[in-house]
């Protein structure tokens, strides 16, 4: 997971670096290679900070995914027992998912389930986990999954892991 988040973020300081050379290179009181030159320099820094909190975030998410799933005492693997919509893009530029979740169980259980948002080519871009609690024997369940920031082009949902308890 993490390289393909790498290459993102690598993908992202060589655009961040390109417009603030295109940007700043228009001064003509210095010579148009020094300041191409400290432009790329300062948006290089400036990207990488980017980079940096964007892999916080997304470190912070994982984490806290992982903390929730490990609230499900005696969980077992119901990953082929939930479906997920369409990831779409809420007004507020978050990404949602419907989460349907099936008890094939004989008594009622209730379902942690972690969705990894991804772009088209399965960079991870967030990591939630919804809770579906108290699902009927027999029954399905449902809950929203929501990102934890906003995310912008082609986004998806996939199930990362499911667990019913």
């Amino acid at each position: 997971m993490n390289g393909h988040w790498t290459r993102g973020a690598a993908g992202a300081v060589l655009v961040v670096g390109a417009i603030a050379v295109a940007g700043c290179s228009g001064n003509s009181s210095k010579s148009p290679s020094g300041s191409a030159s400290k432009a790329a320099s300062v948006a290089a820094s400036a990207a990488e900070s980017l980079a940096s909190r964007g892999a916080d975030t997304l470190a912070s998410a994982s984490a806290e995914a992982r903390r929730k799933l490990d609230e499900a005492k005696n969980g077992v693997n119901a990953k082929d027992e939930v479906t997920l919509g369409a990831a779409a893009i809420a007004g507020d530029g978050r990404a949602t998912a419907k989460v349907t979740a099936k008890n094939t169980a004989d008594s009622a259980k209730s379902f942690a389930v972690q969705v990894n948002f991804t772009d088209k080519s399965g960079n991870l871009l967030d990591v939630v986990v919804v809770t579906v609690k108290d699902v009927a024997a027999g029954a399905s369940g449902e809950g929203t999954a929501r990102s934890n920031r906003k995310l912008t082009g082609e986004v998806r949902a996939v199930v990362g892991t499911a667990l019913r308890y």
